[in-house]
């Protein structure tokens, strides 16, 4: 997916969940912060952020906030991407899913749950959930950043729903050189072992990383996923 052009800035604060206030030469800008994410390890004050633009009146603010640099590497922080790009690599085949789809769509309920896809070839039928990554420490990324209640429902819908449909639960990394990634027990356990249990039920846990610039973010290769180990990412 590709951005309309962005600007370098400098972050200051974060007002709330939504807002930051951000520094361009000596202008304070009011910029949305498109993650409800804790992202406390990249939203520091002076680190260096991108931001685009958008002149609708309707908007409370025209800047958003979709990555940072955390020392030479850059983040993507925009949690409407990752389905984006998931979307742009099914239709090009750049995602192992170990059979051939020929017909996806969007927002596939089943159950009491929502699934960001719904995949369907070879006489098969699956179903694909899609949870964005920022969180990184010494090359390991881990989810959530913040306690999940709808990740874990999320997890027991793909559980529940193995005996219908091949599930998988799809971690988009959006960052690249990372070595694994894994469940952060310390934040959220109950997701963390929720995770556990469905890959043990069936349910595959993939992981892929991004190429991340300034302007674009594209879904590249696959990374190890490691369930059982707790590893400390504080």
């Amino acid at each position: 997916m590709k951005y309309k052009s962005t600007i370098k800035a400098e972050f200051l604060y974060r007002k709330n969940r939504f807002i930051a206030i951000c520094k361009k030469g000596f202008l304070s800008l009011t910029v949305y912060v498109p993650n409800t994410g804790r992202c406390k390890e990249l939203l520091t004050e002076g680190a260096t952020v991108f931001l685009t633009y958008d002149d609708n009146p309707n908007r409370k603010t025209s800047y958003t906030l979709i990555a940072v640099m955390k020392g030479e590497k850059m983040i993507n922080i925009d949690s409407q991407a990752p389905n984006q790009i998931v979307e742009e690599a099914l239709l090009k085949n750049k995602i192992d899913l170990g059979f051939k789809y020929n017909k996806i769509k969007r927002e596939y309920t089943h159950g009491d749950s929502r699934f960001d896809f719904y995949l369907e070839g070879e006489n098969k039928k699956a179903l694909l959930e899609v949870k964005g990554v920022t969180l990184e420490k010494n090359g390991i990324v881990a989810f959530p950043d913040a306690p999940t209640s709808r990740g874990l429902k999320h997890i027991k819908g793909l559980i529940n729903s193995r005996d219908e449909y091949l599930t998988y639960l799809l971690f988009v990394i959006q960052m690249k050189d990372v070595k694994f990634f894994t469940p952060n027990y310390l934040t959220d356990e109950n997701f963390s072992k929720g995770l556990l249990e469905a890959s043990n039920n069936g349910v595959k846990i993939l992981a892929y990383d991004c190429l991340v610039r300034r302007n674009s973010l594209e879904i590249s290769e696959k990374v190890p996923v490691i369930l059982e180990e707790k590893w400390n990412l504080d």
